[in-house]
C-alpha cells in the first residue's frame, strides 16, 4: 500500500494520477503503516515507511534533516534522462551533489536529479521535481509541440514503478492493457469534406486543383509520389467538370466504401459536422469562414447509417460545443437524431479547445471527448497513452489524439514522405506496446481519395498494429474499457504479516476485454531496461472476481 502526503489543492491530481498508475494507494492516515510513502512539494514527513520517496523541485526541510547537498535549482523547463529515455520537466527542479549512481540525470550537465539512500531506519529516495505538479501541467496545459514525441506521464509512472520495486517493495497493478492483447488501437476519421461537388469556386476546390495537377508533379520529381498516384490525381482533376455536372461520381463522396475496404471488419469512429455553412466561433470572435463545411451530417445521413450498419460508430465533429454548452447540446442532439445512438462522443473541428472545454462538453452531455492532440505534429500532448479524466470534469473522459494524417504529410507541418511516416508511426507503436494504453489515429475522410491518396500508408499502419497484437476499437469502446479499468477497486489486507492480500473488484459486466492484475517482483532501478522488462506475472481480474480468488504478493 502506498501512502501519499499532499496538500488539499493537489488531491484531485493525485487521484487522477493513481487512476492512470492503477495500484493500491490512499492519502496518508495516522493509524496505518505503509510500504511506500510519497511526499511531493512541501509536504512534511513525520513518519517512516519501508520506502520514503520525496519529490520536490526546491530545497526542503527533509534535505536539511538529512544534510543533503543540493545543487542548482531551476525554474526553467529541463530534460531528465532515465535509461536513455528523455523525461521533460516543466516546473521547478533541483539537482544534488551526490557521488552515488544517479537514477535520473539532467540532460546536458549530467548532474544527479534523483538518488536512493538506505539508513538503518528505512530506505528513502530524493527526486528533484514535484511529481504531482508535473502531472497537473500535463493534464491541463499539455506539452509543447517540441516535446510531442515524449510520453512524459507514462515515463513518470515507469520511473516510480521501477523505483518502488527496485528498492525491494513488491507491487501489484492493473496495467492499461486489455487481456489477450498488447494495446488498444482506435481508428477515427474526421468527416470534413464528404463531397467535392459541394465546393465550387472556393478555396477548397482551387486547392484541390493545384495540389492534384501541380503539387503532384513536383512530388513525383522529388521522388515522393508514385507515377500511378500522379495519374490518378490528374484524372480526378480532369474529371472534376463532369462531377459538377453530375455526369461522374463524386470521388470525395466515396470515402465510406474506401474505408470499409481498407478496414474490413475492424471497428472505427467517424466524427460528423452537424451544420453546414457555419464556421463557428473562436474565443475572441468568429472563426475563419473556410472552417465551415459545405455538407451537414443530415446531408450524408445515408452514408452514416451505412457505416453504423457495418459496425462503425458516429460521433460529433463539434463546431461550437467546446465553448458553449447549450450549442454543444444542440450539436449532440442532431447527431443523436440522425444515428439513433444515445451516447455521442466529440472531437472538435480544427481541434478547438481551451481549459474550460471539458466542463462545457460534460454539461452539454458528451459521452467523451477526443480532441486533445496536435494539428502540427503527432505525439502526446497530455503526455499519456491513456484515456484520462480532465481535472475540470467530474465524469467526462478524454481520449487523447496521437496521430493525424495531415500533421504527417502537410508541407506546412511535418511534410514527411511515406517512408518517413512509417518510421515515425513505428516508434509510436513501440511506445504503446511498451506502456500499454491506446494509440488514437485520425485519418480524414478525403485522405484515401484524390488528391491525397494516403490510403497505402493507412493500410500499412493497420497491418503493423495487427501484427503487434492490438485490440481494435471504436472511440466509444476504448473509453468504455478505460471506464471499466477505473471502476476496479483494490481491497488490501493491512493485517497480513507475511503477505499483502489483494482482491480486485470490478463493477462492470460487458463484452469488453478483461483486465489484468500484474504482480511485479523486485527490481534494481539502476539496471538497464532489458534486465527487468519481464519481471512480472499476470492474472485475469475477471476470473478472480468470479472465483473469489485472492492474489497474495510475498513481502
Amino acid at each position: 500500500m502506498i501512502g501519499v502526503i499532499a496538500g488539499s489543492g493537489e488531491q484531485g491530481v493525485v487521484r487522477e494520477f493513481f487512476e492512470l498508475f492503477k495500484t493500491p494507494w490512499e492519502f496518508c492516515r495516522n493509524d496505518r503503516q505503509y510500504d511506500v510513502l510519497i511526499s511531493a512539494g512541501e509536504g512534511q514527513i513525520e513518519r517512516t515507511a519501508r520506502l520514503v520517496l520525496v519529490y520536490a523541485g526546491s530545497r526542503t526541510h527533509f534535505d536539511e534533516q538529512r544534510q543533503i547537498q543540493t545543487g542548482r535549482a531551476s525554474k526553467q523547463p529541463c530534460i531528465l534522462s532515465y535509461h536513455g529515455h528523455r523525461i521533460p520537466i516543466y516546473g521547478d527542479s533541483i539537482t544534488f551533489w551526490e557521488n552515488r549512481q544517479s537514477l535520473l540525470t539532467e540532460e546536458g550537465s549530467q548532474a544527479c536529479a534523483a538518488f536512493v539512500d538506505g539508513p538503518s531506519e528505512g530506505v528513502w529516495a530524493r527526486i528533484g521535481y514535484d511529481l504531482f505538479s508535473e502531472i497537473r501541467t500535463l493534464l491541463t496545459v499539455g506539452q509543447p509541440a517540441a516535446n510531442a514525441s515524449m510520453p512524459a506521464l507514462e515515463l513518470h509512472i515507469e520511473f516510480l514503478r521501477d523505483l518502488i520495486t527496485g528498492c525491494g517493495v513488491p507491487l501489484v497493478e492493473i496495467p492499461a492493457v486489455p487481456d489477450g492483447y498488447q494495446f488498444l488501437a482506435c481508428l477515427t476519421h474526421d468527416v470534413d469534406h464528404p463531397s467535392i461537388r459541394a465546393h465550387k469556386w472556393d478555396h477548397t476546390a482551387f486547392g484541390f486543383i493545384y495540389r492534384a495537377l501541380v503539387g503532384s508533379f513536383f512530388k513525383l520529381i522529388r521522388g515522393r509520389l508514385p507515377i500511378e498516384d500522379l495519374l490518378a490525381n490528374w484524372a480526378a482533376a480532369l474529371k472534376l467538370p463532369l462531377v459538377y455536372l453530375g455526369l461522374a461520381k463524386d470521388f470525395w463522396g466515396e470515402f465510406d466504401d474506401r474505408y470499409l475496404e481498407l478496414e474490413g471488419d475492424l471497428p472505427s469512429t467517424f466524427f460528423a459536422i452537424p451544420w453546414k455553412d457555419y464556421p463557428g466561433r473562436r474565443a475572441d470572435g468568429p472563426a475563419p469562414a473556410f472552417r465551415a463545411s459545405r455538407r451537414a451530417a443530415r446531408d450524408i445521413v445515408d452514408t452514416l447509417q451505412k457505416l453504423i450498419g457495418r459496425g462503425r460508430e458516429v460521433g460529433l465533429h463539434g463546431v461550437d460545443a467546446w465553448l458553449d454548452s447549450s450549442k454543444g447540446a444542440a450539436e449532440l442532439e442532431e447527431i443523436r437524431r440522425l444515428t439513433g445512438a444515445s451516447e455521442i462522443g466529440v472531437r472538435m473541428h480544427w481541434l478547438y479547445f481551451d481549459p474550460q472545454s471539458p466542463a462545457v462538453l460534460e454539461k452539454a452531455g458528451a459521452a467523451y471527448d477526443s480532441t486533445i492532440g496536435y494539428n502540427e505534429t503527432v505525439g502526446y500532448r497530455a503526455g499519456t497513452t491513456q484515456a484520462y479524466q480532465p481535472l475540470e470534469a467530474s465524469q467526462l473522459l478524454e481520449l487523447p489524439l496521437h496521430v493525424m494524417d495531415t500533421a504527417l504529410f502537410y508541407p506546412s507541418y511535418l511534410d514527411l514522405d511515406t517512408g518517413q511516416a512509417k518510421v515515425l508511426l513505428g516508434r509510436m507503436m513501440d511506445n504503446v506496446v511498451r506502456f500499454g494504453g491506446v494509440l488514437t489515429i485520425n485519418w480524414h475522410d478525403r485522405s484515401v481519395t484524390p488528391e491525397r491518396l494516403w490510403g497505402a500508408c493507412y493500410r500499412d499502419l493497420l497491418a503493423d498494429a495487427k501484427s503487434r497484437g492490438a485490440w481494435f476499437s471504436t472511440a466509444g469502446e476504448a473509453v468504455s474499457w478505460f471506464r471499466k479499468r477505473r471502476s476496479a477497486t483494490f481491497e488490501t489486507d493491512s493485517t497480513a504479516s507475511e503477505a499483502a492480500g489483494v482482491r480486485v473488484a470490478v463493477h462492470h459486466r460487458d463484452h469488453l476485454p478483461n483486465l489484468r492484475l500484474r504482480i511485479y517482483g523486485r527490481r534494481n532501478p539502476t539496471e538497464s531496461e532489458s534486465d527487468h522488462s519481464k519481471d512480472y506475472s499476470d492474472l485475469v481480474v475477471e476470473e478472480m472476481r468470479r472465483t473469489g480468488v485472492t492474489s497474495e504478493v510475498q513481502r
